[in-house]
């Protein structure tokens, strides 16, 4: 497998994860990958405290927390969460479904996640999935009635990012969901892209390339790798063998999205304005 430079933060983040002694030393660590702060007083209870407060908003806001959801609560479904990183997220979800499967391209991550839903969550109901090639998912069909990912598929290549697209609709139930968030073009890109792709090209530089890469202001210039359209995102969807009975693009008040027809657009005020999200009932 060719090695991706966009993977490279994560990757040096697992291996940094592994030298410390607990979950809350992650955490002050390794913010610049996470939640883009870092400080002695951080703690994993903190981190774990902020997933909780986005994924209950977003699945309220995207309508997947009532009855109207399907036939079984949210306790009896299971969900596929696509970047769950070290659990930042994983926790809340596995209070409420009644099984997670967290999926991660580094398999350091996934160890601590499990840490950490064991901490914060009901760790009987994870089960983990190492992401190796970075784009393909060790899932059956059909297993998912929610298949989840934010702020995961703009750190991936372009390719890459469509094809864990198509194994999102591949793993999702007849009738279930999928709540997939993107990062779109804004002006301000036409300076953060080139600055990013040359990010990435520093960090394959041996020994300078792996310091670059702990460094928060250049994970952050180098870590968005694509940015896709909602047309883009829909034209690929076409291409595959599942259909969807409902496609649903949330984006900022903030700013204007276009979509085709096919496609509902609403706001919501929790969508940064660089982002929005597919949100998409599988046939």
């Amino acid at each position: 497998m060719a090695r991706r430079p966009q993977l490279i933060p994560w990757r040096t983040a697992g291996r940094v994860s592994e030298d410390q002694t607990s979950a809350d030393d992650v955490v002050r660590e390794i913010g610049w990958v996470f939640n883009n702060e870092t400080g002695d007083t951080l703690d994993l209870e903190e981190f774990t405290g902020t997933g909780d407060q986005e994924i209950f908003a977003y699945l309220t806001a995207f309508d997947l927390m009532g009855e109207d959801v399907g036939e079984q609560t949210l306790g009896e479904q299971t969900l596929v969460e696509i970047g769950s990183g070290i659990g930042r997220m994983t926790s809340g979800f596995s209070r409420a479904f009644g099984q997670v499967i967290a999926c991660d391209l580094d398999a350091a991550f996934l160890e601590r996640c499990r840490q950490t839903v064991a901490k914060f969550g009901i760790v009987e109901r994870l089960r983990t999935v190492h992401v190796a090639d970075g784009r393909t998912l060790a899932i059956p069909d059909a297993e998912a009635d929610l298949t989840f990912s934010y702020i995961t598929l703009q750190h991936c290549d372009h390719d890459d990012a469509l094809s864990l697209v198509s194994e999102a609709a591949r793993v999702t139930k007849p009738g279930g969901h999928i709540a997939l968030n993107f990062r779109t073009w804004t002006g301000i890109d036409v300076l953060l892209w080139p600055l990013g792709k040359i990010t990435r090209a520093a960090w394959r530089i041996p020994k300078f390339g792996p310091w670059l890469a702990r460094r928060r202001l250049a994970s952050r210039l180098g870590w968005q790798a694509n940015r896709l359209s909602p047309d883009q995102v829909s034209k690929h969807l076409d291409t595959l063998p599942v259909r969807f009975a409902t496609r649903v693009i949330y984006h900022s008040p903030q700013r204007a999205m276009g979509a085709r027809s096919d496609a509902e657009l609403r706001t919501f005020d929790g969508v940064n304005p660089s982002h929005w999200w597919l949100v998409a009932e599988r046939l």
